[in-house]
């Protein structure tokens, strides 16, 4: 299973965006990307395919 908790805070960290910067990107509340990263939740469908275009446009790599 893909782990977007960790990814997400990885792309947050690596482009010095702040939680609510990312969740203005995605159009969902900064409450969603915090919630995202604990692990509570996960994105739905059509986020998870807008953040791996953001983590591609980066280089980050899906499978480390």
């Amino acid at each position: 299973m893909f782990d977007y908790a960790r990814k997400i805070r990885e792309y947050r960290e690596r482009k010095f965006i702040s939680q609510q910067e990312l969740a203005k990107i995605l159009g969902v509340s900064n409450v969603t990307v915090c919630r995202w990263e604990t692990g509570r939740y996960e994105p739905d469908m059509e986020t998870k395919k807008k953040l791996v275009a953001l983590f591609n446009e980066i280089g980050m790599k899906l499978d480390d």
